[in-house]
């Protein structure tokens, strides 16, 4: 809730632009934060998330459109577009999560590939609903009349995005903790194992892949209402594959590193075009540089951290927070210790057998025999 409100208050601070670029941020989260779950957490590798985001995008815009020649305007609208998305990408995503249940490493992959590039195969075959490789334009979607005179188009998106954002990071983490999480680490470690133990894995798989595409579909439902349209060209099979690196650099199984690699998705690009255009360059080198080299970038920036932390930019983190807080606690305890004289720290009385018993303080412990009765001395000892 903090990361939200500090969100967007900044948005008072940027600039129509910046705030553009906030929201596609916000709404490329949404992707690869369902993405790390996927791979991360359950190990089903997808090559096609950018079709997952298609379909919501597409849902959105075909829902939306809909509405609108009921006369549905404002959040109604917006809503019912979401629940177009959410009803796009999940049926898409049930679908690859039953392959999914089926089909291991190399295979899987093989079929969300196949998924991504027949996209706009399947956008020409039906025109007169996809509209081709133009794509589905929706009606422009402006700032609500009691804001009007407080923000800008921009600002506003960038709110939607951003509280949109919020709501599915919220729900990934809700899962990450609780029972679905717990089963798809399960399935990740060991499947043979899991499935001894009980757990449904292939119901988990299908679960991890719908999952992960209603987080996919709600990202592309929110470029299409950045955007005010929805392409097949916008959703394309190097895009997928960027998706794919995002997560790796930033971290597989980490919301947090899927954070970083929806910043360096959407800002990288900019930063290359930025420092390319400072230098002056002929404008045919220029364009070409500024068509291949972000693809160059992201590729270094994989081995890179790949080589030097292979747990992504999370891991990097993790690795140099755990000693600051390790010293962090010493500090803090030696301070108490200074506060008090040097004198013990009053223990809490516990119950003897807890004392002893190793069951109290480790729960997967042995339980300790019984100890063995003293012997009654008979009549002739005696």
């Amino acid at each position: 809730m903090l990361l939200t409100a500090l969100a967007i208050g900044g948005t008072f601070l940027l600039d129509p632009y910046r705030n553009y670029q906030l929201a596609l941020v916000a709404a490329t989260f949404c992707a690869t934060g369902g993405l790390t779950l996927l791979i991360g957490l359950s190990g089903q590798l997808s090559l096609g998330h950018a079709a997952l985001m298609a379909a919501g995008g597409y849902g959105y815009a075909l829902a939306a459109n809909a509405v609108t020649e009921a006369g549905v305007d404002g959040v109604p609208r917006f809503l019912i577009g979401m629940a177009g998305a959410i009803a796009a990408s999940g049926a898409l995503g049930l679908l690859l999560g039953l392959a999914g249940a089926r089909l291991r490493g190399p295979y899987l992959a093989g079929v969300t590939l196949a998924v991504v590039i027949a996209l706009p195969a399947v956008t020409a075959v039906f025109p007169s609903v996809f509209r081709g490789d133009q794509g589905v334009q929706i009606a422009y979607s402006g700032v609500p009349e009691f804001l009007k005179l407080v923000i800008v188009v921009e600002q506003w998106q960038a709110w939607v995005a951003i509280l949109v954002t919020a709501v599915v990071v919220t729900w990934l983490a809700a899962l990450r903790r609780g029972r679905l999480g717990l089963r798809m680490r399960a399935v990740h470690g060991d499947e043979t194992a899991a499935r001894l133990a009980g757990v449904p894995t292939r119901r988990v798989k299908v679960q991890a892949f719908a999952v992960s595409a209603v987080a996919a579909g709600t990202g592309g439902a929110l470029l299409c209402f950045i955007a005010q349209s929805v392409s097949p060209g916008a959703y394309t099979l190097a895009y997928s594959l960027l998706l794919v690196v995002a997560v790796v650099v930033g971290g597989l199984g980490s919301l947090g590193g899927a954070l970083a690699g929806a910043v360096v998705v959407v800002l990288l690009p900019w930063v290359i075009g930025t420092l390319t255009a400072a230098l002056a360059l002929p404008s045919d080198l220029e364009q070409r540089l500024s068509g291949n080299l972000p693809v160059l970038v992201f590729g270094a920036l994989l081995i890179v951290v790949m080589a030097a932390w292979p747990g992504g930019l999370a891991g990097a983190v993790a690795r140099v927070s755990t000693p600051a807080r390790g010293f962090s606690r010493r500090v803090l305890a030696a301070l108490g210790r200074s506060s008090t004289g040097g004198a013990p720290q009053p223990v809490a009385s516990v119950s003897p057998v807890a004392s002893v018993s190793p069951v109290a303080s480790d729960p997967l412990a042995p339980v300790p025999a019984p100890p063995h009765p003293q012997s009654v001395p008979t009549e002739s000892e005696r």
